[in-house]
């Protein structure tokens, strides 16, 4: 009976031994799995990651997307840029203005002058088209657009006229003495340059910068439209065409619009800075070089190309 006792206890005891083992098998292949697993999934996610880095860095734009849909992106929605025919609302007003007004004004300033976003949008696409480091072209766009809101005038509109004049090249220079990104005529304009470092300053592009937008907006308020101002500013007051300038400049100034409010705008469309038909006359050069109003000369010294009518936005 003490025998059949102890076999029982016995295999009671394997049982429960092999039982144990067989738990102890089953955890240890679960943790192994469980681990495995987990490996195989964050390499997947690591090179998931690496991929999407090389992705953005060919193509920043997508970065910018990505950004954008964040729910921690700022939550302002990009703002469309003034129109040339609203610049007039952005100049000075004359006579005292109360407290409401001139928070008022601010807020359109603001509008006008978009976000920082917008800004790097503009900033990417230049440097792509004009194919500048973009590190200059940020310091580029910066400068015009701390200009454009101490002095009231569309960055935009600023940006335009330094891509068709220059191609934003600050060290640009015709045959007749116009200069820097604006193609400012330093020697009518030195007085402008005083306070800023004389006229050799006219090649500091913060400094031309700021003159050549000064010009522009004196020709526009003068002109009574930005389509007469930039008439006077590529010296052609006198003529009955600018030959195309202004719609070189509006065209380009409505592609600028576009990539500000986030649109998908080519690069590689007409050039701004393509080779024109014609050559201005050397006679009317060194006429315009004369006059105050004509201080400044358009696209190096050529005539754009001609168009049948000025663009209107």
């Amino acid at each position: 009976m003490s025998s059949r006792f102890f076999s029982a206890t016995s295999v009671f005891a394997q049982r429960k031994a092999s039982q144990s083992a067989a738990w102890a098998v089953f955890a240890r292949d679960t943790a192994s799995g469980f681990v495995t697993t987990a490996h195989h999934a964050l390499m997947g996610l690591g090179i998931i990651a690496i991929g999407a880095l090389c992705v953005m860095f060919i193509k920043p734009d997508i970065a910018d997307h990505i950004k954008a849909l964040s729910p921690f992106a700022a939550e302002t929605t990009p703002e469309p840029a003034a129109t040339p025919h609203q610049l007039a609302n952005l100049m000075d007003k004359a006579g005292p203005q109360s407290q409401s007004a001139t928070a008022a004004s601010a807020n359109e300033d603001d509008k006008m002058l978009g976000n920082a976003r917008q800004q790097q949008w503009v900033t990417n696409w230049l440097s792509k088209r004009y194919r500048v480091a973009s590190d200059a072209t940020d310091m580029l766009v910066s400068a015009a657009y701390l200009t454009a809101r101490e002095i009231k005038l569309d960055p935009l509109l600023i940006l335009s006229v330094m891509a068709i004049e220059s191609g934003l090249n600050p060290f640009a220079e015709s045959p007749v003495g116009a200069q820097g990104l604006m193609q400012v005529m330093s020697k009518v304009h030195h007085d402008k340059f005083q306070d800023l470092g004389g006229v050799k300053a006219a090649l500091n592009p913060v400094a031309n910068i700021k003159v050549g937008s000064l010009i522009l907006k004196d020709y526009v308020k003068r002109g009574g439209s930005v389509e007469a101002g930039l008439k006077l500013y590529v010296g052609a007051g006198a003529s009955d065409t600018d030959f195309g300038y202004g719609a070189k400049v509006l065209a380009e100034y409505r592609r600028l619009k576009e990539v500000a409010m986030g649109k998908k705008v080519p690069i590689y469309s007409t050039s701004a800075n393509s080779t024109p038909s014609k050559p201005m006359p050397q006679e009317s050069k060194l006429e315009a070089a004369s006059e105050p109003e004509s201080a400044v000369i358009g696209e190096n010294d050529k005539t754009p190309v001609k168009a049948a009518q000025v663009a209107v936005l």
